[in-house]
């Protein structure tokens, strides 16, 4: 016969599993925020790869000890149900009602890892970027200045986390040679795709970005003056620092796939 004791430490232990479920999807929710601004800002994880590191593995750490006390629990309560079939309750109630429990469960956790993109997920995009034209600083980390060009990735080592780019339109002091640069992948940054208007990103009115000047190959740090642009293959119309003539700033339009957010820290 089951008693109402056995009915509620059944039902607190329930209430300890929710708790313990409801712990672990924040903290799966923790990691794929972080994942998802690796992957938009690749710059960050140079920049400070060893908390990013330290970050999600202490995440994943969490979410291991959730997840196994997540297991403890339900055996437990495995155990306790099983008790209580021996105390009356049909175990052909029991395995029915508990079947799409463990579906919903296989296809939580399925849809939890499948959405987390991975550190190797971000290599292999860098890996992607081969013969492509990018955004680079090619001054060291201690220049008084930043110097951003357009530059041709022609490798990217895995295992060092560093592109290799060629400068093709050298200044005139070398015109007869194409310099080359080993940079790691703080001082990268991809274009929008010049036949994918949709991957440019969304600046807002008065944002500041780096885009390239128009009829160079540099980039310089500009405020957007039309962040509603009609198609989004439109250019947008941007004021460059430092580009005064007759005391204003001229709005010139860059296509965009030549605009990319400003690096945080950017020194002109």
């Amino acid at each position: 016969m089951t008693t109402n004791g056995e009915i509620n430490a059944l039902l607190e232990k329930a209430r300890e599993l929710d708790q313990v479920r409801k712990e672990l999807d924040d903290t799966f929710m923790e990691i794929n925020k972080l994942h998802k601004k690796i992957s938009c800002s690749p710059e960050m994880v140079e920049k400070s790869v060893d908390a990013v590191l330290n970050k999600l593995r202490s995440l994943y750490a969490q979410a291991k000890e959730l997840s196994e006390n997540e297991v403890s629990i339900s055996s437990a309560l495995a155990n306790m149900l099983d008790g209580l079939t021996q105390s009356g309750v049909p175990v052909a109630t029991r395995k029915k009602s508990d079947e799409p429990k463990k579906k919903r469960k296989a296809d939580s956790d399925l849809s939890r890892f499948s959405a987390a993109p991975s550190i190797r997920t971000l290599l292999d995009q860098a890996a992607s970027l081969k013969g492509e034209q990018v955004a680079a600083r090619v001054t060291p980390d201690n220049a008084e200045k930043d110097e951003w060009f357009i530059v041709k990735v022609t490798h990217f080592d895995r295992d060092a986390k560093e592109f290799e780019v060629l400068d093709e339109e050298p200044g005139d002091d070398e015109e007869t040679m194409q310099k080359k640069y080993r940079l790691p992948m703080s001082r990268i940054i991809p274009f929008p795709k010049k036949n994918d208007p949709s991957s440019a990103p969304e600046f807002s009115q008065g944002q500041q970005v780096l885009a390239v000047y128009p009829s160079t190959t540099a980039l310089y740090k500009a405020t957007v003056v039309n962040p509603h642009r009609k198609k989004k293959s439109d250019d947008y119309i941007l004021e460059f620092d430092d580009d005064e003539e007759d005391g204003s700033l001229p709005q010139r339009n860059v296509p965009f796939y030549k605009v990319v957010p400003l690096p945080e820290g950017h020194r002109q």
